[in-house]
């Protein structure tokens, strides 16, 4: 059977700007830099009075690209409105991750080839070679930098990630920033950008532009949009076991822009809570004084949350996310929540454009009825718009299966799915929906696990 989706897409839908940045447009930017970054050193090398050595190109090449490398994952991770909306935070961290990897393997490749060429090029012995490199301009920082990285790595491992909290993990990660800081003389004086004052400053430039972006978007921007919108407390309602949801007023909220599906990083203002940014999706559609998330007890952190009293001042970072009803390009839509992950789902049930004739439908997925959060909202938001809402309660896991969806949903692979759930149940839909033949691009996830 032949469907002809474009004709059966809602005018909204038909119509939104899809100029916007693009992974694969971000992800070439950085192979383009990456590329012109390692060819400087070769061009050095080419153009110089001595003979071409491998280890020595390899050392300087290394040596650059991890240098370009952190400045790729300082912006990832710099809160940049347009990648955030875009591409979406989780891809972002994902992304951030595996260059992390790259970045530490470089380095580490660096110091041993520049070890290795000293030691070739004067005929001595590694660890008489290494402390001669050590004692070169900006090497024992740069040094120390590379054992902070190490450390990092290390914590991000998922052995030691388990022993942390994330509040934790995530001061130990701001020593990458020291780390930076302290290696950056290192590279200046480097015999790649030594004697080339205009490439200097190229990347002196390069790197105060992306750390000026840091400190707009992580510092300035939220600092302003408090004191702008006045953001604090209503009340803390409960929900379910463990669950609550926290109503925040403010003022002139309608200029911040969030969707249903997007999240904010909140910061509470209280003795506990003010270091750290905690991620929660929109439990409910924002409106001009008022914003509402959801918690669920997971951590001493998010436990403590279910306490704060009314009146505390709220700091937000955001909105954040790209898992919004911009991203449909389908008539029907299938919405799929587990547990707690029914937050941006239950504001998207009740926001998602549906013409006449289209069909939205939400599964929600909960261990037991007493956990089945918004009941009476959704049920209300479903008879209202004539959507859809279906329960799958228990533990068994064969509800999730492609043939189970499938049968629940004939016409699921010509739908747009939406997905936010616990790791385990989002690793499991998310391949009984390859399985079934959804499109990637048809999928639409925030992940939120670290």
């Amino acid at each position: 059977m032949n469907l002809d989706i474009a004709s059966r897409v809602p005018a909204s839908v038909q119509s939104r700007d899809d100029s916007g940045v693009e992974p694969t447009d971000v992800l070439g930017l950085i192979a383009l830099g990456a590329s012109l970054v390692a060819l400087w050193p070769i061009y050095l090398a080419l153009v110089g009075p001595g003979p071409l050595q491998l280890v020595v190109v390899t050392a300087h090449v290394c040596g650059m690209l991890a240098g370009y490398g952190v400045l790729v994952l300082i912006a990832l991770m710099a809160r940049v409105p347009i990648l955030e909306r875009r591409i979406g935070a989780d891809v972002l961290s994902r992304w951030h991750a595996a260059g992390g990897r790259a970045v530490l393997a470089l380095a580490l490749v660096h110091g041993a080839a520049a070890v290795l060429a000293w030691a070739q090029s004067r005929r001595e012995n590694l660890m008489l070679a290494m402390w001669h490199v050590l004692r070169l301009p900006g090497l024992m920082g740069a040094t120390v930098g590379t054992v902070l990285l190490v450390t990092v790595a290390v914590a991000s491992i998922r052995a030691a990630r388990r022993r942390l909290s994330y509040e934790r993990w995530h001061a130990l990660h701001l020593l990458t920033y020291i780390a930076i800081a302290i290696s950056f003389t290192h590279q200046l004086a480097g015999p790649d950008l030594a004697g080339h004052r205009l490439v200097q400053i190229a990347w002196a430039l390069l790197y105060a532009n992306v750390f000026a972006s840091v400190v707009r978007h992580r510092v300035l921007t939220p600092l302003r949009n408090a004191s702008r919108h006045r953001l604090r407390v209503g009340r803390v309602i409960p929900e379910a076991p463990g669950v609550v949801s926290i109503e925040m007023e403010g003022e002139h909220l309608g200029e911040l822009a969030a969707e249903a599906g997007q999240f904010f990083r909140w910061r509470f203002l209280t003795p506990d809570h003010w270091t750290t940014a905690h991620p929660f999706s929109l439990s409910a559609p924002p409106n001009d004084h008022r914003l509402r998330l959801t918690v669920k007890a997971l951590g001493q952190g998010s436990a403590d949350l279910q306490r704060l009293p009314a009146g505390t001042w709220v700091v937000a970072e955001g909105p954040y996310g790209a898992m919004t009803a911009e991203r449909r390009s389908r008539p029907n839509v299938l919405l799929i929540a587990g547990g707690v992950g029914i937050t941006p789902m239950r504001a998207l049930f009740e926001t998602m454009p549906i013409d006449a004739g289209e069909d939205l439908l939400l599964l929600y997925r909960a261990a037991s009825p007493q956990y089945v959060l918004f009941h009476g909202e959704l049920e209300a938001i479903a008879a209202r718009r004539g959507a859809r809402v279906q329960y799958l309660l228990g533990k068994d896991r064969s509800c999730l299966t492609a043939p189970a969806l499938l049968w629940r949903v004939p016409d699921l692979i010509h739908r747009d799915v939406y997905l936010c759930g616990p790791p385990p149940m989002a690793d499991a839909v998310r391949d009984a929906l390859r399985d079934a033949g959804l499109p990637q691009s048809s999928l639409h996830e925030e992940r939120f696990a670290w």
